[in-house]
């Protein structure tokens, strides 16, 4: 475990932190402004301020670059004088041909060896096809590259964000939590499809154990002695498409997190993670806003109106910065330094997360079965994080071993 999956671990737990917090939010502010077309747009199209940020970064990167050039430069001339004054500058032209010698006998030992494998049956060409297919999966895009990817899943990524505020704005913060937790299973099973991950026993058991852990929060009891407007929003007629919305957001969530995994490399080094949340938020920006008509039309959005107080703007503007502008360039780091279903799983947190975030804000209760179903996810994402340390023996033990439990436990 590298330095940078820790980092990823961190940036998940900080999102996780941030999602819950922003998430309250969100519905706060759908109370005096219902329009989550609006803030979904507002949000992602902050994103295209990493543009300047990058091309800054780039100038300043490529200033040090240059002034640290000119520093080794003037070392070299100054050992070079030094050799040339030395005694020992004489002898230099015999060794330069000695050397060459050396090299030319080296490669002539080269081909023979080279011929040999051949002679032998040893697979010199297929390594060689297959360290060019290594370097060609490890380069880095350029920058129209960039832009033409973050063309292609930037809808996708705006199709997640709308669905998650669609979700606060139609149920509870509860209800919208538990079922994103389910992008594990898609992350899963899209990874697969894709050939970008296989199905092993440590995985299998990481996401049973978080889905049983899902499961049993939505079969368990919570109340509240005071009832505040969170609990008053599980009465909402229109809660099933709220459940519908978070359950699309979960599915488009998986599907971005493992489409950005696969192109952006093995711990994101073939892509700028800058750039290409600044094209995404550029192209959000110019090419989106239309949308608000049909999704007027179709009822599915009041009509568009601004806020109509300074304080709901500064509400607003002050969640998507921090609820889209940061929260989403660190969960992206924490997607490709970790794995998707890693970071799918690290997404159920928000569930034990939200319970002691209403146990000590709004004062609610909850049943032991909800409690143990929050342990449980928890548990999946620990699972998760320690497949190095399981073998493939152990992991079909434990899950024999959870299934045995479950069916004692429904007899």
């Amino acid at each position: 475990m590298g330095w940078r999956y820790k980092g990823g671990l961190l940036m998940l737990i900080t999102v996780v932190i941030v999602w819950v917090t922003s998430a309250e939010v969100t519905q706060g502010i759908f109370i005096d402004y219902s329009h989550p077309f609006a803030i979904t747009y507002l949000g992602i199209s902050l994103l295209a301020a990493y543009l300047p940020i990058a091309f800054i970064r780039a100038c300043l990167l490529k200033f040090l670059r240059r002034i640290y050039k000119t520093d080794d430069d003037n070392v070299v001339d100054k050992s070079s004088v030094s050799l040339d004054s030395s005694p020992t500058n004489n002898n230099s032209t015999q060794g330069t041909l000695d050397i060459e010698q050396q090299q030319l006998v080296a490669d002539e030992n080269c081909v023979k060896d080279m011929h040999s494998d051949q002679k032998e049956g040893n697979p010199t060409v297929s390594d060689s096809k297959h360290d060019v297919e290594m370097l060609k999966h490890q380069r880095k895009l350029s920058t129209k590259e960039i832009a033409i990817l973050g063309l292609a899943i930037g809808p996708i990524w705006f199709l997640s964000e709308y669905c998650m505020n669609a979700a606060l704005e139609r149920t509870s913060v509860a209800s919208t939590t538990i079922l994103f937790s389910t992008s594990g299973i898609f992350t899963l099973l899209i990874s697969v499809f894709m050939g970008q991950d296989s199905i092993n026993a440590v995985n299998l058991v990481s996401v049973f154990v978080s889905m049983a852990g899902v499961a049993m929060t939505i079969y368990g009891k919570t109340w509240a002695t005071v009832d505040t407007h969170s609990t008053t929003s599980l009465n909402r007629t229109h809660s099933f498409m709220g459940d519908f919305f978070a359950l699309l957001s979960a599915l488009t969530d998986g599907l971005f997190s493992v489409l950005l995994k696969k192109f952006a490399g093995e711990e994101g080094e073939n892509v700028d993670m800058q750039k290409l949340f600044g094209y995404i938020g550029l192209f959000t920006l110019v090419s989106l806003w239309w949308l608000v008509w049909p999704l007027t039309a179709l009822g599915i959005e009041p009509k568009f109106i601004l806020p109509d107080s300074a304080q709901t703007i500064g509400v607003v503007l002050a969640n998507c910065f921090v609820g889209s502008f940061l929260s989403d360039y660190f969960w992206a780091l924490g997607v490709v330094w970790t794995t998707p279903l890693v970071a799918a799983l690290g997404a159920s947190l928000t569930i034990p997360l939200a319970m002691v975030e209403d146990m000590v804000i709004h004062g609610r209760h909850y049943s032991a079965i909800y409690i143990l179903g929050s342990v449980l996810v928890f548990l999946g994402f620990v699972i998760a994080n320690l497949s190095d340390c399981f073998s493939p023996k152990l992991g079909k033990q434990l899950l024999k071993s959870l299934k045995r439990f479950f069916i004692r436990q429904s007899f």
